[in-house]
């Protein structure tokens, strides 16, 4: 009797320690991670709100390079400088994938946008266009003239409602608007943003989308991680990034179909007339569907960020006026009192730029840098890493970081001063896939905050500090809203009121 339950169950027994085998060789030089891992969920249970503040306790227990399963998903976090730069430069191609979650699935066009396509010719061919066509010096500096005319608009507007003395400011809606009509200038000739331009239909429908895919990009679908679950509780989401994803293309093609044959050969073309020329010299690969592609990543990429970084800028100096006085003192020395900052002068303007530098230190627009995955098994910490690993790199651990930062909590811009950080300080990205619009972005914002120290005198509403609450996501944008008080220097009146 006992030998033939023992040869019933010697299968079973069989495929038991085959599992634990394979387990066991799996498991094999891999990072350090919590134990145990559920079938199907894996780490899923340890994972509380607010994600990035779970993910921070387990660094501190696991160290800067540790690994977990979220649901059937392998992840690798790492949150220091040095884990960050061997995934980035000496693993920078095994990590240049991006994983295929649902948001790259609808919002980055099928995986075909450049911040969501695969590493290979398709995304190489994008990344040529953005660095010599949509992003390049020469570009920008032809389209300076719209940054300069959007941020006079800015002062302008601020100039007319503080009404000559201190009136309190939302300062939220003045950086969106400033940085939404820069870049539907610098895309497609228009403004969608301001009183005139909002009476429109096409604005409102422009206004929507936007809202739209900012709402669901803060949404995490679990079916990426546990597939299973999209078949029952996820399908609603992902049906609305699809009609979400159909008005997006809807929009952008009638952009593109309103500047087909135009016949613009002045320079003063925007950037969709820039690429219907080059889809006249090669049909074949600048098509509708890439023009779409890369005119919606630079609006979704451009608008928030920077709007984040300026408010987040404006707060720190609000709650440190010593270093706005500075700034204050350095563009009155620079550009004087007759004229308006402008381009020209930013590279004799370095404490301005410190500024910058250190706010988006503090306070990076996104917690972690956009997941990579690996394509094929390296070597990080000297651990073993799989294949199709998804990476999250810790920005805001890193860069508030006390071994490489003195005093990380303090906002001090001369620490700029000092020399290159390395890999203390990446809020763009490194590597093939660092983000190319970083001179955009950091044009429009240095130029924003320039003129805001330069024409207003800012305080604060009561003697309260500025609430400086960071979102619960994996973005990090202010919790309130900033509300200063904004007035006019009494050196500038004169040339505001010619502007």
């Amino acid at each position: 009797m006992e030998s033939v339950s023992l040869y019933l169950y010697s299968p079973v027994l069989l495929f038991l320690i085959a599992a634990l085998y394979l387990y066991t060789k799996e498991r094999k030089d891999l990072p350090p991670s919590p134990f145990p891992a559920l079938p199907i969920f894996g780490h899923l249970y340890l994972l509380k709100k607010p994600l990035h503040k779970t993910l921070s306790d387990l660094s501190k227990k696991y160290g800067p390079v540790f690994y977990f399963l979220y649901g059937s998903r392998r992840v690798l976090v790492v949150s220091s400088s040095a884990a960050a730069e061997e995934c980035l430069m000496k693993n920078d191609i095994v990590f240049a994938n991006r994983p295929n979650l649902l948001f790259g699935k609808y919002i980055g066009n099928n995986f075909t946008s450049i911040v969501w396509a695969g590493y290979g010719d398709y995304w190489r061919n994008l990344r040529k266009i953005c660095s010599q066509e949509i992003l390049s010096s020469h570009r920008l500096q032809k389209l300076s003239f719209i940054r300069i005319e959007e941020v006079k608009s800015m002062v302008k507007y601020l100039f007319k409602v503080s009404g000559g003395g201190l009136q309190v400011v939302e300062m939220r809606p003045v950086f969106f608007g400033l940085m939404f009509n820069v870049l539907t200038r610098m895309i497609a000739g228009k403004k969608y943003y301001g009183e005139e331009s909002e009476k429109s239909e096409e604005a409102k429908q422009f206004h929507e989308i936007m809202k739209e895919t900012a709402r669901l990009a803060r949404l995490t679908d679990m079916g990426d991680y546990v597939p299973v679950l999209r078949w029952f509780w996820f399908r609603d989401l992902e049906n609305k990034f699809v009609v979400l994803s159909k008005r997006r293309d809807e929009f952008m093609q009638n952009l593109i179909d309103e500047f087909r044959g135009s016949g613009n050969k002045g320079n003063d073309k925007n950037l969709i007339q820039v690429l219907l020329d080059l889809h006249d010299a090669e049909p074949d690969y600048f098509k509708d569907d890439v023009i779409r592609n890369l005119m919606q990543t630079l609006l979704q990429a451009g608008v928030s960020t920077s709007v984040d970084t300026l408010e987040w800028a404006m707060s720190l100096l609000l709650n440190n006026k010593e270093v706005l006085y500075k700034a204050q003192n350095e563009i009155d020395n620079v550009v004087g009192k007759d004229g308006l900052i402008s381009e020209s002068h930013l590279a004799e303007l370095p404490y301005l730029r410190y500024i910058i530098n250190e706010a988006l230190r503090m306070y990076p627009v996104a917690r972690f840098l956009i997941p990579h995955e690996s394509s094929e098994e390296c070597t990080v910490g000297g651990f073993r890493v799989p294949r199709g690993t998804m990476l999250l790199v810790d920005l805001k651990a890193i860069q508030n970081d006390p071994k490489i930062w003195e005093d990380p909590e303090i906002f001090r811009p001369e620490r700029f001063q000092e020399g290159n950080v390395g890999f203390g300080w990446v809020p763009f990205g490194s590597g093939r896939r660092k983000c190319p619009g970083e001179g955009l972005a950091t044009r429009v914002v240095v130029l924003a905050l320039g003129a805001l120290i330069q024409c207003f005198n800012w305080d604060r509403i009561g003697e309260e500090m500025v609430d400086m609450s960071e979102g619960h996501g994996l973005f990090a944008p202010k919790v309130v809203n900033l509300r200063a008080k904004c007035g006019a220097r009494t050196s500038m009146v004169r040339l505001l009121s010619e502007i």
